[in-house]
């Protein structure tokens, strides 16, 4: 999310003459912007938003309007215990999902976590191989080889209990979408948002995700007992729709609607958006989080972001 390019003018050719070195720090925000009737709006530009950090009006160095950029996607599986009535579902939707959104140009990669964290299909480009690791070598009780499906995350790290749904969003960002570069990034998860071993906790996901402009969509897949959530699915379902409102995404409820229609959403929201950029009046990281405000200057306009930023 935070940009530090390092610029050094070398005065002459002698190593003993002097250098002049600009450090400059740059806040790096998407964004998207709906109208009234909750259309997309891709006709703004750079003088049509105003953007604030904590309050404080800040000058917009770099704007852009993306309409066909190339994805790079995390895809997501929640494999835990909770997740077995879901299993042939999960699958379904996977594919639906890859053929709904997936362009030629774009990338994708596949994870699965129970217990452990598993990356069972690496960055590609074709669908069908990741569905294909999906249906046969998903699942916790099959018990892949180690050195067949690797595990993110450190190595052994001890986990007694079965869902980590946390450390699945922070290593899917760590290692992998941290260094996808020209690409809009997200995550896609498919689960209920809850979690019982994870060696990171709901904000340290939060934090990679803003850190490095990765929105956290989700497909939420909840069993309900006689109808009717449980005190752990209200807080998992709460989980969900933070990720989603803290990182400027959205969440959808496997059970409602129409789920062609959640994922042209979630692929008009990755295609259709704005960067810009900005350089913080409050200087560089003092580890405190700093909240970002964009607005539209047009009446009758949402903007859809990022909350902010930690300033590290």
């Amino acid at each position: 999310m935070r940009l530090c390019v390092l610029f050094v003018l070398a005065v002459g050719l002698c190593s003993s003459q002097p250098t002049i070195k600009v450090d400059v720090h740059l806040v790096n925000v998407a964004f998207s912007v709906r109208d009234e009737r909750g259309a997309l709006v891709m006709n703004l530009n750079k003088d049509d938003v105003e953007v604030f950090e904590d309050g404080i009006p800040q000058d917009i160095s770099f704007f852009s309007r993306s309409a066909d950029v190339p994805l790079t996607i995390g895809l997501i599986v929640d494999v835990s215990g909770s997740q077995d009535h879901f299993d042939k579902q999960h699958r379904r939707d996977l594919r639906v999902f890859l053929k709904s959104v997936l362009g030629p140009r774009d990338r994708a990669f596949l994870v699965t976590f129970g217990n452990r964290v598993r990356l069972l299909s690496d960055l590609t480009g074709v669908s069908d191989e990741i569905v294909d690791r999906l249906d046969g070598r998903g699942r916790e009780d099959r018990r892949p080889r180690h050195d067949e499906v690797p595990e993110l995350g450190p190595p052994g790290e001890i986990r007694e209990l079965g869902t980590a749904f946390y450390d699945a969003i922070y290593y899917s960002i760590t290692e992998k979408l941290a260094k996808a570069e020209g690409a809009r990034r997200a995550v896609i998860l498919f689960s209920d948002g809850e979690d019982n071993s994870s060696a990171h906790h709901m904000l340290d996901a939060i934090e990679e995700a803003q850190r490095e402009n990765v929105l956290c969509f989700s497909l939420r897949y909840t069993q309900t007992e006689h109808g009717r959530l449980t005190a752990r699915n209200k807080y998992g379902t709460s989980v969900i729709e933070r990720l989603a409102q803290e990182t400027g995404a959205l969440d959808f409820d496997a059970r409602q609607g129409d789920l062609r229609k959640h994922f042209e959403e979630i692929g008009d929201v990755l295609r259709s958006s704005y960067e810009l950029a900005y350089r913080s009046t409050q200087g560089a990281g003092d580890g405190t989080f700093r909240k970002i405000t964009i607005r539209a200057k047009r009446p009758g306009l949402t903007v859809r972001t990022k909350t902010g930023y930690f300033a590290r």
